[in-house]
């Protein structure tokens, strides 16, 4: 998977177009030296604050509202910790060796890095270059219907299945592809990531995200159909409009590539790259592979341990097919080389990973029951939305939901951690129960866009070639849009008694 530096000219650019060349005087930090500050201030924060811990009830256990208690004695974290404690020198030891194999640290990084040696032999095959090569003239876009319907079906994988970090695996599949077809890394972030993002952010039925907030609530899955399923149809709309605009400026070169970006034209897949038998059954493997994993997330409840060895059974049957078929270039050296590369490709993903989890062992962890920062962050923030109006009280929700995703990006642990709460404190302050998980659906899914703590995020950028500061630099103005919408929604369904 090669190309060129972002910052290579590609072709003639239009004057105004490019927001990103607006931009050049603002330089955000790489994404390590970002969570290299963020665990600074975590650290420096054990020395202000006070950590608490919640009571627990129920089965499952939810937290009871009310019970915060905060701790009577406690010690700054220390500069380096000890079997029993952690310091700041050794937050990222910590998030590397947090848990077991299932667990969302070791066992994502375990998915990180399997992912990335499957698909780079599932490359290696050229099996994607030459369904794109049989598919477009010349293996060149003539236009953005095809990339439009992947975003779609992206979208809607989000909503029904809450597929997320089966984004990673296709923008790996993606991406260069794209590249090779007239588009850019950008291009594979917007169809796979983002697509997939506001499906899981605007569904109807998503289980890891509306449906267990709204068990947690006490009401009926599904409920509130109404309002939700032209809300997600609205965004993928103006999802698909926007990509489809930044798209088609970069293949008709009116704006300048970002991530990966096609410039060898040797590299370009020729007649030899035939879309033969053994690369459609590749092609099948995966299209079946991806099947299948949904299947075991939604039907059989697997995890990360279960979505690796699918992962991997994945990259056994796509060397299988290659070596039987003797594709050029797979011999079982090389597809182990690219196993190789491929996963290398996702370590920096794997090293955020555990830099986020390390921030968050920092504070004290995610357990509503531990000693935590985190958990007398969140009592300090929802006592905050019962001394303001109702109306006010349901965009405050919003605004708290959105700012703790940026600690806990799963969307099925925030609604465990936070719903408790803002279920009863929406009865006291006047807002519905529906809108208050209205609020939080949005401010979980919608910040998945932008939250550097995010695995997906990062595992995704890192596939396209593209930095967390050069993201932000061109989505933040979208991102401003995307919040705004929500809060009028928000506010909306609150008026309309939703």
């Amino acid at each position: 998977m090669t190309g060129t530096d972002s910052g290579a000219q590609q072709g003639p650019q239009a004057d105004g177009q490019d927001d990103t060349a607006k931009l050049t005087s603002w330089r955000i930090p790489d994404t390590f030296v970002i969570m290299f500050v963020l665990a600074l201030l975590a650290w420096a924060a054990t020395f202000l604050f006070t950590p608490g811990q919640f009571e627990v009830a129920g089965d499952p256990a939810r937290i009871v509202p009310g019970s915060f208690q905060s701790a009577a004695e406690t010690a700054p974290a220390p500069i380096m910790g000890d079997a029993d404690t952690i310091g700041f020198l050794d937050f990222l030891f910590a998030g590397l060796i947090s848990g077991d194999r299932y667990s969302p640290t070791i066992g994502l990084m375990a998915l990180l890095l399997v992912i990335g040696g499957a698909f780079g032999m599932m490359m290696r095959t050229r099996a994607v270059d030459a369904a794109m090569l049989a598919a477009l003239p010349n293996g060149k876009a003539q236009n953005e219907w095809l990339i439009l319907s992947i975003f779609a079906a992206c979208s809607l994988g989000g909503a029904t299945m809450g597929m997320s970090e089966e984004s990673i695996a296709l923008t790996l599949v993606l991406a260069p592809a794209l590249a090779r077809a007239g588009y850019d890394g950008m291009t594979a972030i917007l169809t796979c990531f983002v697509g997939t993002s506001i499906g899981f952010g605007t569904s109807w039925m998503n289980p890891f995200n509306v449906i267990i907030a709204q068990s947690i609530a006490d009401l009926a899955p599904m409920s509130g159909l109404g309002l939700r399923l032209p809300m997600w149809a609205g965004f993928t709309v103006l999802g698909g409009l926007f990509l489809w605009r930044y798209a088609r400026a970069v293949r008709l070169r009116q704006r300048q590539p970002i991530g990966l970006a096609h410039a060898d034209e040797d590299d370009i897949p020729n007649g030899s790259d035939t879309f033969n038998l053994a690369r459609k059954l590749i092609l099948l493997t995966l299209i079946v592979g991806i099947g299948w994993v949904g299947w075991g997330v939604a039907a059989q409840g697997y995890y990360l341990a279960e979505i690796t060895a699918q992962f991997f059974a994945m990259g056994i049957a796509f060397a299988m097919i290659a070596r039987i078929a003797g594709l050029e270039g797979c011999s079982l050296t090389g597809l182990m080389e690219a196993f190789r590369d491929g996963s290398a490709q996702l370590l920096p993903a794997v090293i955020i990973v555990a830099a986020a989890k390390g921030v968050l062992l920092l504070l004290g962890g995610d357990s509503p029951t531990s000693l935590s920062l985190l958990n007398t962050l969140l009592n300090a923030l929802s006592s905050v939305t019962a001394l303001v109006p109702d109306w006010f009280t349901a965009g405050a929700m919003f605004a708290v939901q959105s700012v703790i995703n940026f600690f806990i990006t799963s969307g099925s642990g925030q609604a465990g951690i936070t719903m408790p709460i803002m279920a009863p404190l929406a009865d006291l302050s006047g807002v519905s129960r529906q809108t208050a998980v209205l609020a939080f659906q949005l401010g979980d899914g919608l910040t998945n866009l932008i939250v550097p703590t995010s695995p997906v995020l990062i595992g995704c950028l890192t596939a396209a070639g593209i930095q967390f500061g050069e993201w932000l630099r061109f989505f933040w103005k979208p991102m401003l849009g995307l919040m705004g919408i929500a809060l009028i929604l928000i506010l909306a369904a609150h008026g309309a008694g939703f």
